[in-house]
């Protein structure tokens, strides 16, 4: 028995323009398979392994992703970590450690990445399995990828004395190499692409952490004695947690520690850090083209092309990608994919909406489409979950009119109470409080008009709110 820990804090700023600040790319489905998002097949992957509920360690920002992904899967969780701002592996997994020892267990924590691909799951099990048996005996093991090529964007660990049941001490841990250096790992057989995957027993961690690096681990007692629990989650407060140290696992534990070992895995692995690498794992047509969505390719090879809202067509193309979203295009030469992060750099320095948010934003009730705006208008597509309800609020600066497109709505106006049905609507006047709910078994589908000098997301003062987001 093991508890899974699963790192979900990412922003996967080399997959602009698919994956944004506000929704990365560990809750996107990337890797062609029907399987889900890559946030829940790293838990569906555990299938078949005797483990109990995972600890998740996301951002503050994605809580309500986290929790409607596990709730479409079908999946539990014993415990979501929000942490305010990212510290890097070292504090998130210390956390989760402090967090899975609070009720006095000590149980074996398995340490994994929110957005990997595997293509061998049962081989990913297999090394799961043999991990377990150097985690129970008090090694801190990292599972190791058995390198393909000579690759120059991954760490690599370099294998010591082999070990009884396949496993090997650790000689050193190796930065990202040139491609010389990296052709020379591959050569030798005595190199391991270092995956960011772990397996320990918590209190062995904790103690490592303490000898290494006491103030990560102090500092993190701190921030989770002082954290803030609700029904769903743990929030870490930023006050507390902003005093740790930026730190990776591997500088701040594992290459200091003498009870490290490494687990090779042969498993068909990809940390998916680039478009080059969604291209890689496939699927591809008979010219070497991964194409998806509504995609016309013509005289088109070694491609990947994603169309998500139109068609695309390409003629005479050979080794690009070109990703297609509602509100941007990316074009870029397959081998210089790592360069997608310069763009998200200068949005973000431009303050760009697009490095932020889709025109599709996730809320904890459903989502929000914008379909059109000007000066003084936007227009909306609303969807409301079943059961769920928007906050009482008012807004200083914009009237709405809502349509019914489908399902019904309850609507909260001043001292008025409406339901209102498919093809029926009403007027929110500026000022005045407001809600939405849907009390049917159907999600609700409604057209919002916004009218107003500023429309801004910000313009929300909120009265009352189930999910716990009224201004302190």
């Amino acid at each position: 028995m093991f508890t899974p820990v699963i790192l979900a804090g990412g922003n996967g700023s080399r997959l602009w323009p698919l994956s944004r600040q506000s929704f990365p790319k560990q809750f996107l489905a990337l890797d062609g398979q029907d399987q889900g998002t890559m946030f829940q097949r790293t838990l569906v992957r555990l299938q078949g392994l005797e483990h109990s509920p995972a600890i998740i360690v996301s951002n503050e920002q994605h809580r309500f992703i986290v929790a409607e992904q596990l709730r479409v899967a079908k999946m539990t969780s014993r415990r979501i970590i929000l942490e305010p701002l990212a510290r890097n592996t070292a504090p998130a997994i210390a956390l989760a450690a402090l967090e899975a020892t609070a009720d006095g267990s000590d149980p074996i924590l398995l340490v994994l990445a929110a957005d990997h691909h595997i293509h061998n799951e049962k081989a990913f099990r297999d090394s799961v399995c043999q991990a377990q048996t150097y985690a129970e005996k008090g090694h801190l093991v990292t599972f190791g990828i058995t390198p393909t090529h000579a690759e120059t964007g991954f760490g690599y660990i370099q294998c010591g004395a082999a070990i009884d049941q396949g496993g090997f001490a650790i000689a050193a841990f190796k930065e990202k190499p040139s491609l010389e250096v990296a052709e020379e790992y591959l050569s030798s057989g005595a190199y391991l692409w270092n995956s960011g995957m772990f397996m320990f027993r918590a209190s062995v961690f904790l103690a490592e952490l303490k000898k290494h690096r006491p103030d990560i681990l102090a500092t993190c007692h701190v921030a989770l004695e002082h954290a803030e629990a609700d029904s769903h989650f743990l929030h870490v407060q930023s006050e507390h947690f902003v005093m740790c140290a930026d730190e990776s696992v591997d500088y701040a534990v594992m290459e200091h520690t003498d009870t490290g070992l490494v687990v090779p895995l042969d498993a068909g692995w990809n940390d998916l850090g680039s478009w080059a690498a969604i291209w890689d794992v496939g699927p591809h047509d008979a010219h070497k083209n991964r194409l998806e969505g509504d995609v016309m390719a013509i005289d088109t090879r070694n491609c990947l092309v994603q169309s998500h809202h139109r068609l695309v067509a390409t003629v005479g193309l050979d080794d690009l990608i070109v990703i297609e979203t509602k509100d941007a295009v990316l074009v870029a030469n397959k081998n210089d994919s790592q360069q997608v992060k310069d763009v998200v750099k200068r949005l973000l320095v431009e303050e760009r909406a697009e490095f932020v948010t889709h025109p599709l934003v996730n809320r904890p009730w459903g989502h929000y489409d914008t379909v059109d705006k000007g000066e003084r208008y936007q227009v909306k597509r609303i969807s409301v979950l079943p059961g769920e309800c928007l906050s009482l609020q008012l807004h200083y600066h914009r009237a709405e009119h809502w349509i019914v497109v489908s399902g019904t709505a309850r609507v909260i106006c001043g001292d008025n109470e409406l339901i209102l049905s498919e093809n029926q609507s009403t007027y929110i006047p500026l000022g005045v409080k407001h809600s939405l709910s849907n009390p049917g078994k159907v999600p609700l589908e409604l057209i919002e008009v916004q009218s107003g000098v500023y429309l801004g997301e910000d313009d929300i003062v909120r009265f009352e709110d189930r999910y716990g987001r009224l201004a302190k």
